[in-house]
């Protein structure tokens, strides 16, 4: 079965938003540790480092405000899932990191807004 094309369009949207918070990011001074993290209860987008926290980040992005601002849409059941992701995380690392979870929201014209400790 393949994906329509409003799915494929919106993975590579999904994936150039992506990369242009990975690139922010590393000019802000975060180490990225984790992509796309895999995980029995879902994906987490980027783990990364920013000082002595390891941040948990939500990618959303957008071409318009028609549904809402990107950071919306981390509604309570995507929340609840970033939290198992974390603590299955800290299972694999053997310690429990001081940690926060973020949501970078992408405009479709390359702007970001990042929001830290989102939720």
């Amino acid at each position: 079965m393949s994906d329509s094309p409003q799915d494929v369009y919106k993975k590579v949207l999904g994936s150039k938003g992506e990369k242009l918070v990975e690139k922010y990011l590393k000019k802000q001074g975060y180490k990225i540790l984790k992509k796309n993290y895999r995980t029995p209860f879902g994906e987490a987008d980027l783990i990364a480092q920013d000082g002595d926290e390891i941040a948990f980040i939500e990618v959303k992005t957008r071409t318009s405000d028609g549904y809402g601002s990107p950071k919306e849409a981390v509604v309570l059941a995507k929340r609840q899932r970033y939290q198992k992701i974390a603590k299955f995380f800290w299972l694999q690392q053997g310690e429990e990191p001081n940690a926060r979870f973020d949501v970078a929201e992408v405009w479709a014209d390359g702007r970001i807004e990042y929001i830290k400790n989102a939720f």
